[in-house]
């Protein structure tokens, strides 16, 4: 501190000048150690920032890079460390994990992070993952976090919205034991319970309907089923959707059916939870028989149908149903009902939510018409679009359209 002082007053006498007074002020301080406030003109650290990444999936993996900018350029090297983590993507499933340094040379503002998206070819939601800043060096932190969307892009639109709430019924009932039942738990559906059936058939399965059926509209979503409808050109047909049935694999007669779902909507999307007679390939329709455990015209949301098909002594036509009407302008689509019937020998009672609505018995039906309702019957699920009675899809209904079903499961008794 001497030596400081004594160099001081030599330059003060010498030169009576305040610039160079101050100078030597500036010398002194600093030679005690101290470290001079940096004044306004120094520049401040740069700001580090990642910029938001979407990326579709793709059915091989892939490698995509996300972009990491300073807000200006630095005289030295700034280093960041950055992790992922998961949110509904998995690492190892969806994208691998990582974490790792990233450097910014001197003079660079602009840097990328290496991302490998694992690719499959399986339809599922769109799924995020979080890539963060954990760690900084010479620079501080501006946005320091992204979630990243992986967008499906496996059969239609990748957004597949599950509702959260709805109606549940239980895994057992009192003198019951479950036989048979699907969960949809898997990652494809289980052909040993299930068969698709394809194309149009005959003058539209009957009916006149527009869809193509294909094996790709029906798909396992996070523990559901999936059918879908689409809008698209396929084979000469403007829709496509899927139609899935247990013919040959699980048919029963008389117990307890549960199937919770939700339900799509729309001008002229039909979609149905039904059962045939096995002796169709014997009979023949309406002979075998026609259980509508549900149906909607997706034109009225709010109404459910459950109806028997049969046939008098001469082969010809005859139904007998009921509906169900929601109020309050609650749709069948908004969240999951659970649709029921309790089969028994010469009865069939519908219910929705544990609500019973219709009841059938050989003489609801006319008892000089012939009975089919106590022999094997199998599922039939889909989606149909258009046909003679929902009419055709119009400019106002939108695509895709998903019926969406949790479990089905079915009880006798003990």
């Amino acid at each position: 501190m001497t030596d400081a002082l004594t160099l001081y007053t030599k330059i003060y006498r010498s030169v009576n000048s305040l610039h160079v007074l101050l100078l030597a002020l500036c010398i002194f301080i600093t030679s005690c150690g101290e470290v001079p406030d940096p004044g306004p003109g120094t520049k401040a650290l740069p700001i580090v920032s990642l910029e938001q990444l979407d990326v579709q999936e793709g059915n091989a993996d892939k490698a995509v890079f996300a972009s990491v900018r300073l807000s200006r350029s630095s005289d030295e090297t700034v280093t960041i460390l950055v992790e992922t983590s998961d949110g509904t993507a998995e690492e190892g499933s969806d994208y691998l994990a990582i974490s790792e340094s990233i450097a910014f040379a001197p003079g660079a503002t602009q840097a990328n992070v290496r991302l490998e998206i694992l690719g499959d070819e399986e339809s599922e939601v769109d799924e995020r993952f979080t890539l963060s800043i954990e760690e900084v060096y010479g620079a501080t932190i501006g946005n320091g976090s992204i979630e990243i969307t992986i967008e499906n892009d496996d059969l239609g639109s990748g957004t597949v919205a599950i509702p959260s709430t709805g109606y549940s019924t239980p895994l057992e009932y009192q003198s019951m034991q479950m036989i048979w039942n699907d969960e949809f738990g898997g990652e494809v559906l289980n052909e040993a319970f299930w068969t698709y059936e394809l194309g149009n058939g005959d003058w539209g399965w009957g009916n006149n309907e527009l869809q193509f059926y294909k094996k790709e509209n029906t798909f396992l979503v996070d523990g559901y089923l999936v059918i879908q409808a689409l809008k698209e050109s396929h084979l000469g047909y403007d829709y496509t959707s899927s139609r899935i049935k247990t013919q040959g694999k699980f048919n029963f007669t008389h117990g307890r059916v549960d199937i919770r779902a939700a339900l799509p909507e729309g001008q002229g999307v039909w979609p149905a939870l039904w059962m045939l007679g096995e002796s169709i390939t014997q009979v023949s329709w309406p002979r075998c028989g026609e259980i509508d455990i549900m149906e909607i015209i997706g034109q009225e949301p709010s109404t459910l149908h459950g109806t028997v098909h049969y046939s008098n002594t001469n082969g010809d036509h005859i139904q007998n149903g009921k509906s169900y009407y929601l109020s309050g302008g609650n749709k069948f689509s908004d969240e999951f009902y659970v649709f029921s019937i309790v089969w028994e020998e010469d009865k069939i009672d519908f219910y929705v939510n544990d609500t019973k609505y219709h009841t059938v018995t050989p003489q609801s039906l006319g008892s000089q018409n012939p009975y089919p309702f106590n022999d094997d019957f199998y599922f039939i699920f889909n989606v149909a679009c258009g046909g003679q009675w929902p009419g055709s899809p119009d400019a106002s209904t939108s695509f895709p359209q998903n019926m969406i079903v949790d479990y089905i499961r079915v009880f006798q008794n003990n």
